[in-house]
């Protein structure tokens, strides 16, 4: 019997949060309680390793939104650090 996965709204949320992190990180956002924009390529290549690691660790187990959510934020992400560093 195929598994069928169950969408969870905790993931898109989570994702969320992590590119919203990574934009902080990349100089995207300023950070909010200074106001500033910096670059911390280091902390940015975390969340990046981590949402790698979430999608290699994922398969077969999202549904075709929160995969196709995950995919657009890697590329999207990898990107942005391309350009910061």
């Amino acid at each position: 019997m195929p598994h069928d996965p169950q969408p969870d709204v905790r993931f898109q949320e989570f994702l969320f949060l992590q590119a919203q992190n990574a934009g902080l990180f990349l100089g995207q956002i300023p950070h909010p309680a200074t106001g500033e924009k910096s670059i911390n390529l280091r902390a940015a290549k975390s969340v990046l390793d981590s949402l790698e690691m979430l999608e290699n660790k994922t398969q077969g187990n999202l549904t075709n939104d929160e995969q196709k959510l995950l995919t657009a934020a890697l590329l999207n992400l990898r990107s942005l650090y391309t350009k910061a560093s």
